[in-house]
């Protein structure tokens, strides 16, 4: 067993205080988006050996298939989408070829993987997921008395579905939506939400977008895209092509191990709307929620339909002073979320965890329990085979 020192990210969207703060120490008045936990080359965790050495996560683990993340979000993240494996191997062996720095802002494929993600809330937690269905994004736009809402209106009026959404974002992103339309819609949201009219806090979220990107074409796509607020402990899963935007708040992030991300709004970084509205998926539903399913008396495991990834959420208090056994992996990362904690080996080693703390076990570490009174999240690789996951889950009724 390892602990881990982590890579940050201060990207401006983040907040000053909610990670300094889940660590323990304190803030120094700048952003902190984003911890990273995993083998990222971009963002490599260092893992700290008896001696005190620190050396590279790769060195004592491999390559990790999945990428464990904090992040907390005080402000809205880009319109995005994440691509299939197919198109990331594609871009990243052209950006490649053509000689791109990894570390170049240009640059949209830092890897050639795909990237699932999964997100579990730590705080109440919002985001855009997904496009509403056409009826409901008419309604929407036939409630807005402005130019740019009625032309739109008529332009998926005339090609419904899928395709006539991915024409709404092309217009959008092309030109379409000047700074004196963005400002237009904003005020007939504004307006209608102050007479206490909205239809499934759309309005209410074009103004809250706006605050912080005033202008911005994003503020338009955000009419098309369904809200979704998880609260503490509940999870949601982001497959390849579907377009989103994290509003607030902090959760758990675990992915393919990929930072592969093509933005259409809402940010200062580099956009790629050709290349966003090539991913898009054409799943119209609305984000799925992951149902967790029961490992033991006190662990929540949260396995969405993807082979890099699952992540099991624990709470061992004094009514269980043997502790709870983890699900078992070959390959796991460990975050404290909350008190403070024993981790146990099979070999009955003990690594302490405080809230904000992590660290990597492998295959020699064997079975994992965890005593104390606290709560510990572990992302970990599943059982190769889908009849060996049903054997280790329970329903949870």
């Amino acid at each position: 067993m390892y602990r881990l020192k982590n890579a940050r990210r201060r990207y401006d969207w983040g907040s000053e205080t909610d990670i300094p703060a889940f660590a323990g120490e304190p803030g120094d008045g700048m952003p902190v988006a984003e911890e990273w936990m995993g083998t990222h080359p971009l963002g490599e965790s260092l893992a700290v050996e008896r001696d005190g050495v620190l050396v590279p996560l790769s060195t004592v683990s491999g390559e990790l298939p999945f990428m464990f993340k904090i992040l907390a979000a005080a402000r809205p993240l880009s319109v995005q989408v994440h691509p299939s494996a197919k198109i990331a191997r594609a871009g990243y062996e052209a950006e490649q070829s053509a000689g791109v720095r990894l570390d170049d802002p240009a640059r949209t494929f830092k890897d050639p993987h795909h990237k699932p993600e999964m997100a579990y809330a730590l705080t109440t937690f919002d985001s855009l997921v997904g496009f509403r269905p056409t009826a409901e994004i008419l309604r929407i736009l036939h409630g807005l008395d402005v130019p740019l809402a009625q032309r739109l209106a008529g332009v998926l009026t005339a090609d419904p579905g899928f395709a006539g959404i991915v024409r709404l974002v092309e217009d959008v992103l092309s030109g379409g939506a000047t700074r004196d339309a963005v400002d237009a819609i904003v005020a007939a949201c504004a307006d209608l939400v102050s007479r206490g009219i909205d239809i499934k806090r759309a309005y209410a979220t074009v103004v809250e977008v706006a605050h912080d990107h005033p202008g911005d074409p994003g503020v338009v796509i955000a009419l098309l895209l369904n809200r979704l607020t998880l609260q503490p402990g509940e999870a949601a899963f982001l497959g390849d092509g579907i377009i989103h935007a994290h509003l607030r708040g902090m959760c758990l992030e675990i992915m393919a191990t990929s930072d592969n991300v093509l933005r259409a709004g809402l940010t200062s970084k580099p956009l790629d709307p050709v290349g966003l509205v090539e991913c898009l998926d054409a799943g119209m539903s609305r984000l799925a929620r992951v149902t967790p399913m029961l490992f033991g008396a006190s662990i929540d495991v949260f396995a969405p339909d993807v082979r890099e990834f699952a992540l099991a959420v624990g709470q061992c208090s004094n009514g269980e002073p043997g502790g709870i056994e983890l699900p078992p992996s070959e390959q796991r990362i460990l975050v404290c979320t909350g008190g403070d904690v024993q981790v146990v080996n099979a070999a009955g080693e003990q690594l302490a965890l405080s809230r904000g703390q992590s660290m990597y076990a492998g295959p020699d570490d064997g079975t994992l329990r965890v005593v104390g009174v606290g709560e510990v999240a572990q992302a970990y690789l599943p059982p190769p085979d889908e009849s060996d996951a049903e054997a280790l889950l329970i329903d949870l009724v």
